[in-house]
């Protein structure tokens, strides 16, 4: 183990990374979900005629530099053929930005692509069909025209509306009020894409009767298929409107916003709707990285905390001035505010942190604990801690505790989910955009800041509960699903990880099964990678090349099972320092987070931050010297 290397590495992240740290205390980093984001904000933009043409040429030039070299838009570099969908939400927003024509090369090479693959009939991604028909160019599905009566009374939302997950629900209501009103919106920059819908119909293909939609989501419709009335209407905006975080995105999302705009036009509120000025405002704060991309939400609560917390592992003191800001800036973020997440949680006073740093209202116990790892220094034990501090501490504490579901697990915003019907809508990723259920990889890392943080054991019955969760999670072959990254490797790293640090023993035969499996798919130079792929086919598919943040996850797991360094645990520390020495731009900008299946893939820029650091300091702990 050449640890003259790792210490110097080690040094040379720390020293980076606080020169990367803002004045209030934050990691501003990127997250790339690809260019849907770029699509929607541009087409949306057009159809409002909002004039702001630096940004439509930024946007255009952002979503052109991602077209592969075949003409088409990927999800993820190895894709295959391409992705439909990303192809025709590029093609839209190209030729509605009025920057290019269908003559131009890069417009017929793309429609070219679309129509070998069966036409604009084959889209599979709701939002991706919903943006074409708001946008005049499809008919709007039967399977979206759902009655509002289903999800709203007179009184107020219906208990229906919360089986599904809160991103869901913000993306998912205006979609239906569309549908249900059949809106479009054409302007003189509208392109006229029914060319490529290759028969004479411009529905999709996926489409389903309305009846066996409802009683998949909601049970029997009996009684529901009512005409709407205005009031209805009022009910589902108004929720909407509630929803609005100050910096006038939607929940905090750049789609849920654009759509959020569309609904309004289609309701009757004019194109100067202040609500609508807002949420243009958010979407230009939403702009990062050259040329600018829209993300799809900023990862700033997030990234801080766990880049402070890598931090601290290193060796930074948490007396020390970074560490200190971290924690200030952090604490300013802890929500006040009551959110959705309390109907399955009553009783239980605010305390979490979302993911964005504009988030008052919609917690996620990932953030949490990330921000928590940071606020321990203050926590009553603390030497020299304020009642003030000590108070913010207990009160996450107690809402991360809360949030358990039954099953013993962790969900991402919202407890006690209820699995949703797998072919619901047969949209690509339904079943991910709908369900919030308990994940392996979270509650491993929810498991791991209790047990490494607080000492919490499975000699405490309900963590014992949770462990017993995670290893009932246990694929066969030894690894673990991971949800919210690329995936068997993200999986097996967090519960690993997670179970070791509350006293399942190395040993267990769970954790021998799972180093077993890591070991099987290590690659050729001592790394780890795995594809997209996987996420899509719910088996693991090896990328064929090694990416940063997947050698940490599966170090991690080897570090914490193995009592000292093995010839395979110091090839893949060797891999991640040479990755860190010299990752080309394919390898350090794949997307290892994992949004919705088929549809959104995630590159962090902390990612190649956060984890090599960790496992670094994770490896010096346990085997240096």
């Amino acid at each position: 183990m050449d640890w003259q290397a790792i210490h110097h590495r080690i040094k040379q992240m720390t020293k980076d990374l606080t020169a990367m740290q803002s004045p209030d205390g934050s990691w501003r980093m990127c997250i790339d979900c690809g260019t849907m984001s770029d699509c929607y904000a541009l087409t949306v933009i057009r159809l409002l005629d909002i004039r702001d043409e630096t940004l439509i040429q930024e946007l255009a030039r952002r979503i052109v530099s991602r077209r592969e070299p075949g003409g088409v838009w990927k999800l993820f570099p190895d894709e295959h053929e391409g992705s439909l969908d990303a192809t025709a939400e590029a093609v839209l927003a190209l030729l509605i930005s009025g920057l290019y024509n269908d003559a131009d090369p890069i417009i017929v090479s793309a429609k070219q692509y679309i129509r070998s693959q069966g036409g604009l009939s084959k889209s599979r991604s709701l939002l991706t069909q919903s943006l074409l028909c708001a946008a005049g160019q499809a008919e709007w599905p039967q399977a979206l025209r759902i009655p509002l009566s289903a999800l709203f009374s007179r009184s107020g939302p219906l208990p229906s509306l919360f089986l599904m997950s809160g991103h869901a629900r913000v993306h998912f209501i205006p979609i239906i009020i569309m549908a249900n009103k059949r809106f479009s919106l054409r302007t003189a920059h509208t392109p006229d894409l029914s060319s490529l819908f290759l028969g004479s119909s411009r529905r999709f293909e996926n489409d389903s009767p309305i009846v066996s939609v409802l009683n998949g989501l909601f049970g029997s419709v009996a009684g529901l298929l009512i005409p709407d009335d205005d009031k209805l209407y009022e009910q589902a905006v108004s929720f909407l409107l509630e929803r609005i975080e100050p910096d006038g995105t939607l929940l905090t999302y750049s789609t849920a916003s654009a759509f959020l705009m569309l609904t309004l036009i289609a309701v009757g509120h004019p194109p100067s709707d202040p609500v609508i000025a807002a949420s243009v405002r958010g979407i230009r704060s939403l702009l990062c990285g050259d040329p600018s991309m829209v993300q799809i939400a900023t990862p700033t609560v997030w990234d801080t905390g766990m880049l402070a917390h890598a931090l601290n592992e290193s060796g930074m003191p948490v007396t020390s001035e970074p560490m200190q800001r971290a924690a200030r800036y952090l604490r300013q973020r802890q929500h006040t505010r009551y959110g959705d997440w309390t109907i399955r949680n009553p009783g239980v006073a605010p305390g979490g942190w979302g993911f964005s740093n504009v988030s008052t209202r919609y917690p996620d116990n990932d953030s949490t604990h990330a921000a928590m790892r940071v606020l321990q220094m203050d926590a009553p034990s603390s030497p020299g801690s304020t009642q003030a501090a000590a108070d913010n501490w207990e009160r996450g504490l107690n809402w991360l505790l809360t949030m358990r579901n039954d099953d013993g697990g962790w969900p991402a915003f919202e407890r006690n989910g209820k699995p949703l019907p797998a072919g619901l809508f047969g949209f690509a990723g339904a079943a991910d955009i709908v369900n919030d259920l308990s994940t392996p990889d979270l509650t491993g890392r929810v498991m791991q800041y209790l047990g490494w943080a607080l000492g919490l054991t499975t000699a405490q019955q309900w963590l014992d509960h949770s462990a017993k969760w995670v290893l009932s999670q246990q694929e066969k072959d030894g690894s673990w699903f991971g949800r919210w990254g690329i995936t068997y490797t993200h999986g097996t790293g967090a519960a690993v990880l997670g179970l070791t640090a509350i006293g399942v023993k190395p040993d267990h035969a769970a954790i021998t099964k799972a180093v077993h499996w890591l070991l099987s798919v290590q690659n050729n130079d001592g790394g780890w990678g795995e594809s997209c792929y996987s996420d899509q086919q719910r088996h693991y598919v090896p990328l064929g090349i090694s990416t940063l943040s997947q050698t940490a996850w599966a170090l991690d797991a080897l570090i914490a099972a193995q009592p000292k360094p093995t010839k395979e645990l110091e090839r893949g520390t060797d891999a991640l320092l040479r990755l860190l020495d010299s990752a080309p731009r394919r390898l350090s900008s794949y997307p290892t987070g994992a949004g919705l299946a088929g549809m959104v893939y995630v590159h962090y820029e902390s990612n190649n931050w956060i984890w090599p650091l960790l496992t670094l300091s994770r490896l010096v702990r346990k085997f240096g010297s």
